[in-house]
């Protein structure tokens, strides 16, 4: 009697999330179980959108602030602040003859109307020289050139005026408003020396003018004194 062939048991297929009768845990349950709401901690990706919020706050603060500061601006709540221009000069050549005084009653502000570099500060150290008190320099603008000094002072500085024009070559005099007696005296790109000590003209005299229109200026900080 022929033998019935021995068969092969069918073996189910394995499950291949099991191994061993034991389940295997996969990606999909760590998921499940450990559901990402947003609160593990990036120290790094926190740092940086912290930078970008305060970075966007300033901008935001900056751009209300310039809104903010141009219509207060435009209302004229907030006024910028403003050179004043010197006092225009108010009348003709005054009549004199005045005396001269001692340099040394004469205070000078000497001022620099060019782009020369130290010419206010290499006038004033002859002045001091000369006797006269140099109060201030600095620098100021004025509507004429090729000059060698514009001298200006008030009703009470005519003879202070006088005497600075009889040490300084070629200036002509422009009156203002001051109450003092204190005396400015203008550069410009002619001027090179006072006259000697020697050759002043110590006389009694008038001042030399010409229209008041070349003593109009303003203070200038783009040049040095």
């Amino acid at each position: 009697m022929p033998r019935t062939p021995h068969r092969k048991p069918i073996r189910s297929k394995k499950n291949p999330i099991e191994w061993h009768g034991h389940r295997i845990v996969t990606e999909n349950d760590l998921e499940t179980v450990f559901a990402d709401d947003g609160n593990v901690e990036r120290p790094h990706i926190y740092m940086r959108r912290l930078r970008h919020g305060v970075v966007l706050v300033l901008l935001v603060a900056l751009l209300a602030a310039a809104v903010i500061f141009a219509l207060a601006l435009a209302r004229g709540d907030i006024k910028l602040p403003v050179s004043e221009p010197s006092p225009i000069p108010t009348s003709a050549c005054p009549a004199g003859p005045f005396d001269l005084v001692d340099p040394a009653a004469v205070t000078v502000n000497v001022l620099n109307s060019t782009s020369i570099e130290g010419l206010a500060g290499n006038a004033a150290t002859a002045l001091e020289e000369r006797g006269f008190t140099v109060a201030a320099l600095g620098n100021r603008t004025v509507g004429r050139t090729n000059m060698t000094a514009i001298v200006v002072s008030g009703p009470a500085g005519y003879a202070q005026a006088l005497t600075l024009q009889r040490t300084i070559p070629e200036t002509v005099y422009v009156e203002d408003e001051r109450p003092d007696a204190t005396v400015d005296v203008v550069l410009g790109s002619e001027y090179e020396a006072l006259i000697p000590a020697e050759e002043v003209n110590a006389e009694p005299g008038a001042l030399t003018c010409e229209l008041p229109s070349t003593a109009s200026a303003t203070p200038s900080p783009s040049v040095a004194p």
